[in-house]
């Protein structure tokens, strides 16, 4: 998976959904081709909450150890103001056409929105919800 490397104008951003990165360091052969070395790659500040939530729940201090390498190592996208009025917009949208989203995806695609990412990549389905009425691509797979 690519590193913390520095965006590039060139470069196609791409967002990692926790779902993402569970299934690939689980190995989960589908996940291997839908990363291209090309993309800068991010997570959210949400994606690193539901991991380490996880973790600590589960108290594997291998696992807990390895994801705290993995975010040293990859950019982690802030929520900030940006972020609360780009998701916000996209929880107005959805409400008024009478669809329901896990909030904290709200918050992961308002983050990526705001951000300027190309997409997002997912096994999620309120990510499809999402995209029918933002501007991001969603990229869903099926383990």
């Amino acid at each position: 998976m690519p590193g913390n490397e520095e965006a590039r104008e060139d470069k196609v951003m791409i967002v990692l959904d926790t779902s993402f990165l569970i299934d690939y360091f689980r190995g989960v052969e589908v996940t291997r081709d839908l990363i291209d070395p090309a993309e800068d790659v991010a997570v959210t500040v949400i994606t690193y909450h539901e991991v380490l939530t996880g973790l600590k729940r589960k108290k594997n201090k291998r696992e807990e150890k390895f994801f705290r390498k993995f975010f040293s190592e990859v950019r982690i996208l802030p929520f900030d103001v940006r972020a609360a009025e780009e998701s916000s917009s996209v929880a107005a949208k959805l409400m008024a056409v009478g669809k329901a989203v896990n909030t904290l995806d709200l918050l992961i695609a308002g983050i990526a929105i705001a951000n300027g990412a190309d997409k997002i990549v997912t096994r999620d389905l309120d990510f499809v919800e999402i995209a029918k009425v933002s501007d991001i691509d969603v990229v869903v797979y099926n383990v």
